[in-house]
């Protein structure tokens, strides 16, 4: 036998081999499929992971740079006198969603990368799993010390408008926003660098399946 006849065997079992593994998982039901074919359940979370994560940053994202400061600029347009005061409940409220959400999606991805890391680089798994933790730390810390900390603050100024930029509560306020918009920036950002890792060694993940 030569050897490009030993190669054309070589690459037709290879084939053989791909083909009876897909036909192992053709459609036969969703719930047979998951337990029939167990790489089917991976594909799944592999994708799950990549949608929350995509919606959470493009959540954040919009919020942060549309969202909040057209909720003040029309507030304030329209002439209130407790405008400011009403655009800070709305963007607290809001925010609180954004965090919880993020600390949670931050939470599920970091726990299933244990679970979708075959057949990837070290590198790869050390980077996503580091960038999902920078994200959820900073949701979490966002969510329940910073943020709960300026609530307590703005409960006890009641209205901010009338608070001399001078006082002590203010300027205590005041630093804790800058803190709050830093720590959701960083988070952006971890999770956007997740997103791109994750992206790349699913897109590698499939390719070698296919």
């Amino acid at each position: 036998m030569t050897g490009a006849q030993a190669s054309s065997l070589a690459m037709s079992a290879q084939r053989e081999l791909r083909k009876s593994k897909r036909d192992a998982c053709a459609p036969v039901g969703f719930e047979r499929r998951l337990l029939v074919c167990p790489q089917t359940m991976t594909v799944f979370i592999r994708q799950l992971r990549l949608l929350l994560l995509g919606l959470w940053l493009g959540a954040a994202f919009f919020f942060g740079a549309a969202v909040a400061p057209a909720l003040f600029d029309v507030l304030r347009g329209a002439g209130l006198e407790n405008a400011n005061e009403l655009a800070g409940s709305i963007v607290t409220r809001l925010l609180a969603f954004i965090n919880r959400s993020g600390f949670e999606v931050g939470l599920f991805v970091f726990v299933t990368g244990f679970f979708v890391h075959q057949g990837r680089s070290r590198l790869a798994q050390v980077a996503e799993m580091i960038s999902v933790a920078i994200m959820a730390i900073m949701a979490g810390v966002n969510h329940w010390l910073i943020a709960s900390r300026m609530a307590a603050l703005r409960a006890s100024m009641g209205s901010i408008n009338t608070i001399a930029p001078a006082d002590g509560r203010r300027i205590e306020f005041d630093y804790l926003h800058r803190y709050s918009v830093a720590a959701m920036g960083l988070g952006i950002v971890a999770g956007l660098f997740a997103f791109l890792v994750a992206s790349r060694a699913t897109n590698a993940a499939e390719r070698k399946r296919d």
